[in-house]
């Protein structure tokens, strides 16, 4: 690792991952996957071949999208995202609160009454670019549990800090984090 960067192998891509302050007390390495769109196709066709079969993807806004996007179009099957706020298209939506450690406040994830329909009684796989400590996939979870469905598995990309020694979720690579 150098000073300022993190370097990393991703489903065969080489990455230098930006170290980034997220309190007095500890870095991350940044990963964003928005526009970078040879590691978002390589990663979500390496998840596909790890993940349980399923009838939905579901993901948070906005980190999960692109993966969301990609796996499912590689996979034929549709994605729903948790909206990060209520839309006014929204009827009856379902939602939960969330606290990540890359945001500072609680955010509350939401699901319009139609899109939890979608779910209900389906095989329902959680997807993230990362999980941390797990908070916002353990949101999803629950927003997926309101809506009747079956969760078979929680997939990203990078496992950071301790959530590379849980045996719920499937992930490609392990990110440390940096204690100060």
């Amino acid at each position: 690792m150098s000073e300022k960067f993190y370097h990393i192998t991703i489903a065969g891509c080489e990455r230098n991952l930006p170290i980034c302050s997220v309190s007095d007390k500890l870095d991350i390495a940044g990963f964003i996957m928005f526009g970078d769109t040879e590691i978002t196709v390589k990663s979500a066709e390496a998840l596909l071949k790890k993940a349980p079969e399923h009838d939905i993807i579901l993901t948070a806004e906005a980190k999960g999208i692109p993966l969301a996007y990609e796996m499912s179009r590689q996979g034929g099957n549709n994605y729903i995202v948790a909206r990060k706020g209520k839309k006014a298209y929204m009827q009856d939506p379902i939602y939960v609160e969330v606290k990540s450690i890359t945001t500072a406040n609680i955010q509350t994830l939401f699901l319009s009454k139609e899109k939890a329909e979608m779910m209900k009684n389906k095989r329902v796989l959680i997807v993230d670019d990362v999980i941390s400590t797990g908070e916002s996939v353990k949101a999803l979870e629950l927003l997926a549990q309101k809506s009747g469905a079956n969760v078979v598995g929680k997939a990203c990309v990078l496992a950071e800090g301790d959530a590379k020694d849980r045996e719920d979720i499937i992930y490609l690579e392990p990110l440390p984090l940096f204690f100060k």
